[in-house]
């Protein structure tokens, strides 16, 4: 069988930065957050493990699991997800954490992304997020995975952003009360369940973040373009790094 023959001006390099919009000029950002959760149990010495967290000078927050007596859930933001393999992971090999008990079950690993229409790229992909992230205010947290049914991609664009606009409409409501704020991380190819993202919603208080899934139930992407929606780790912050 003979090769097929592949004309040259096809082929162009990839262009694999953010894309935004600053008026009619598209805008373009070659850097993204990584975030990284990892959840213990038998965490009898929360203290040390803050310490332990702090230590590594890395952009992150701890919660203490709801429905865990025993748990603690730790996100980790980098732009350099090498941190993770290294840094990170000497950490969660030492005292204390060598002696808790990890949860793969809770494993979300993400990274920050535009959709495009977006005037400054650094804030919503670096700024934000990690605003989000270590706001004091921001004392409650649940962060879970979510993957979309492949229908939806092949839905055409205008019928996927009318779906997408349901969310969006949600989001600025609560945030305008101050009452929930999220942060939304894409994980494809990066979640060993397939997941295609990862969601941290965040706020003052527990109601107002359960009552954003509730109604996101009733939206059309929900109740008939989501194949699976969690696990949902459910916490109260109980250490932030400083933010500027």
């Amino acid at each position: 069988m003979s090769e097929a023959k592949i004309d040259p001006a096809v082929i162009r390099p990839l262009d694999l930065s953010e894309k935004g919009r600053r008026g009619k000029e598209i805008i373009s950002l070659d850097r993204r957050l990584f975030m990284k959760f990892t959840a213990f149990t038998g965490v009898n010495d929360q203290q040390a493990a803050i310490a332990a967290i702090e230590k590594t000078g890395l952009a992150a927050a701890a919660y203490a699991d709801v429905n865990d007596p025993y748990g603690l859930g730790v996100m980790v933001a980098s732009e350099d997800p090498a941190q993770f393999v290294t840094t990170l992971r000497e950490t969660f090999n030492e005292q204390p954490f060598a002696h808790f008990t990890y949860k793969s079950e809770f494993d979300m690993l993400g990274r920050s992304y535009s959709i495009g229409y977006e005037p400054d790229l650094e804030d919503t992909l670096l700024h934000r997020p990690l605003s989000k992230l270590t706001d004091p205010r921001n004392v409650w947290v649940v962060w879970y995975p979510l993957q979309r049914s492949k229908g939806f991609y092949v839905l055409p664009e205008e019928r996927q952003k009318s779906i997408l606009g349901e969310h969006g409409t949600l989001a600025k409501r609560y945030g305008a009360g101050g009452h929930a704020t999220d942060i939304r991380l894409a994980c494809h190819g990066l979640d060993k369940n397939d997941n295609d993202f990862v969601v941290g919603l965040l706020g003052p208080k527990l109601h107002p973040l359960s009552a954003v899934v509730q109604e996101m139930r009733r939206t059309e992407q929900t109740s008939q373009f989501l194949d699976r929606l969690g696990p949902f780790f459910i916490g109260k912050v109980v250490w932030q790094s400083r933010h500027a």
